[in-house]
């Protein structure tokens, strides 16, 4: 069973040279752009294998020479993938680690003795404790020490890292800002390993191991720019498109302090490992015309003409044979013969994409429409991450699917529990208290005792504490009726309202278990049942917790166990990707964008405020200040002002879709 699947989904818009090229000369030409050498895989899996195969022969290669073999290891997240290797190797292939030397990139300063959490443990939890590394070879930055002491510590770190001869590989993440190890932005070329204080960006990335930003500490111990530089080697992994513009712009940009990462430019053996995901704002990949020819087919096209408007503003139809050879579009006037038969091509490519029937217009010639006329109506599966990203990313759709005729369900992912406050639950307690002095009979002594030991736990609560089963099942309930309202509000029969409560998700924590195929079996029994003609999924893989990632992986991997059986609604199926808060479709890439008046915008506005645990009390808002129904109305605006600029036609609002085929 493939549990990845939508790391793949770019595969369909890619072609392999761009990527992948065969020849040295064509990897020149490709990446002229590029100041650190880039290796971009389909996959984190092969990305991360490709690193494991030169750790693996840089330690055999010590081995044989009785040496040892000095590693300076973050813990990021993106480095999971590449221990999870080294660690296959160890237990089937025999790879032993007996003479390598770990040194810890950075640790919390100072430790948060409510949490505990330490990046040494995270790093022996992900690696260490898995392979047979000597406990004396590793060392990390001691955050026990008194803070007046920190220097000459750093300093006596530093001669440790030097009495090995230095670090032979250094492994690093890279965060959204372009920090490496904890160097944040305005980190000095010339640091070494020093205290530094971590900026806000930082905190919330790390509030996937803490819970909450408050638990965080305030500073680390850190391995310097200078130190990392004075590696042998450097490989710096990234996977997932919320790292694509933070790649290229180390890959592509200036050399800047704001960039800790661009320091990686002046090394002679860094590599960065991508997937294409991550990969998606390189030259290369979104615009590849302006560093070689292309075999051009209708997707690249419309991208170029779309990147050509934006570059000289102005609408589609206005373009002209001089706008094309100025800007290296020359091959589409020898292609097309003019630049008028271009822009017709395009204009009306994109006029196609826009339909006020999202499930296809009945008893209508449907062959520029982007959904299929039969047959009508249709069953619709819309499948919801959290229990209020249906209306955040296409309330607009999903009411206008309800309005025509179609059989509309709506299948939650997961609980969303753990995105409620205790406030909330104060609140309903406090409900349930004043309804059981009113109404509840002498017997409901059940009740009253689970009030008392609920209102104690949450009196004695401490940030970053687990809350219990009967807090988070409270918590899941409020999100249960906030989505059963909406849905009534939009005219869902509850009926066809599933919770499904996929079981990754359930680990009562921000950092969520992997996703597995009994959450695929949930998705399957459901798909089975409705036999849908229509299925929307996120697609909306930025989502910085990963959630939205792993739900969607559950769904596609349930498409892909359908098509392998040969499901026959399959075969009259059509899945439509959409996305929500955090980042909208290049307008390049939509196949179906749905306008909406502004009396529909408000009717969308209303069904996100139905979540009203969600609103300003919502834990994850992120480091974006605007509420959830802020952001989707600015993100549906925006995409109709693009449509706009380009000479197309001026709406209120508009959702845009991706059709997933599945591989």
């Amino acid at each position: 069973m493939n549990l990845h699947i939508s790391s793949q989904i770019v595969l369909n818009k890619v072609p392999a040279k761009f990527f992948q090229p065969q020849t040295a000369i064509e990897r020149s030409e490709i990446t002229r752009l590029e100041k650190i050498p880039t290796d971009i895989f389909a996959t984190a899996e092969e990305g991360a294998s490709r690193i494991a195969d030169d750790v693996e022969a840089e330690i055999r290669s010590r081995q044989r020479d009785g040496r040892f073999c000095v590693l300076g290891l973050g813990t990021g997240l993106s480095l999971t993938p590449i221990y999870q290797e080294l660690i296959r190797r160890h237990k089937e292939c025999g790879l032993s680690f007996r003479n390598v030397v770990v040194f810890n990139a950075y640790e919390y300063f100072p430790i948060n003795p409510e949490s505990g959490i330490r990046s040494i443990q995270q790093l022996r939890d992900r690696f260490l404790n898995h392979i047979d590394v000597e406990p004396q070879n590793v060392f990390t930055p001691d955050a026990g020490i008194q803070q007046e002491n920190v220097q000459s510590y750093c300093r006596l770190y530093e001669q440790r890292i030097q009495s090995f001869g230095g670090i032979d590989i250094m492994l690093l993440g890279i965060g959204r800002m372009g920090n490496i190890a904890t160097n944040e932005p305005g980190s000095g070329l010339n640091s070494t390993s020093r205290l530094i204080l971590i900026d806000q960006t930082s905190r919330e990335e790390m509030t996937r191991s803490f819970g909450t930003n408050e638990q965080v500490p305030p500073c680390s111990i850190t391995m310097g720019i200078a130190t990392i530089l004075g590696a042998r080697r450097i490989y710096v992994a990234a996977w997932g498109e919320e790292k694509a513009d933070i790649i290229q712009h180390t890959i592509e940009g200036p050399i800047s302090d704001s960039i800790p990462a661009t320091f990686l430019q002046t090394h002679n053996d860094a590599h960065v490992v991508i997937d294409l995901a991550a990969a998606a704002r390189l030259t290369r990949i979104v615009h590849p015309w302006l560093v070689t020819s292309c075999q051009w087919n209708d997707k690249l096209v419309r991208s170029a003409l779309v990147w050509l408007c934006q570059t000289t503003g102005k609408p589609i139809l206005k373009l002209t044979n001089k706008d094309y050879n100025e800007n290296g579009l020359s091959e589409l006037l020898a292609l097309y013969g003019s630049a008028y038969n271009a822009n017709i091509k395009i204009f009306n490519d994109l006029q196609h994409t826009i339909t006020g029937w999202p499930g296809g217009k009945p008893n209508a010639d449907d062959t520029y429409r982007p959904e299929r006329a039969k047959p009508f109506p249709k069953r619709v599966v819309i499948f919801s991450p959290h229990p209020d990203d249906d209306v955040i990313s296409m309330g607009g759709t999903l009411r206008r699917l309800v309005q025509q005729g179609h059989d509309v369900h709506v299948a939650y992912e997961t609980s969303g529990n753990i995105a409620v406050g205790d406030e909330e639950v104060t609140r309903f307690m406090h409900f349930i208290n004043g309804f059981n002095q009113l109404f509840a009979e002498e017997s409901d002594l059940v009740i009253s005792s689970k009030y008392k030991e609920i209102k104690a736990f949450l009196a004695q609560k401490k940030e970053g504490d687990i809350d219990t089963k009967d807090v988070l099942t409270i918590k899941g309930l409020i999100r249960r009726g906030e989505a059963r309202t909406a849905c009534t509000y939009n005219r869902i029969p509850l009926s066809h309202v599933h919770f499904l409560d996929l079981p990754f998700y359930e680990s009562g924590k921000i950092e969520k278990n992997p996703m597995g195929e009994a959450d695929v079996a949930i998705v399957q029994q459901l798909l089975e049942e409705v036999k849908p003609h229509q299925i929307y999924v996120a697609g909306d893989l930025a989502d910085p917790h990963g959630t939205h990632r792993k739900c969607t992986d559950a769904v596609l991997a349930a498409i892909d166990e359908a098509k392998k059986a040969g499901a026959e609604w399959l075969k009259d199926c059509r899945i439509w990707m959409y996305r929500g808060a955090w980042a909208e479709w290049d307008i390049e890439n939509i196949e179906m964008c749905v306008p909406m008046s502004p009396e529909e915008l408000r009717a969308k506005r209303y069904s996100i405020l139905k979540h009203q645990s969600q609103m300003d009390s919502a834990p994850f808002l992120g480091n974006d200040e605007r509420l959830f129904w802020q952001r989707a109305e600015d993100r549906n605006r925006a995409t109709a002002k693009l449509y706009d600029d380009l000479g197309l036609a001026c709406y209120e609002a508009m959702e845009a879709f991706v059709e997933y085929v599945p591989l």
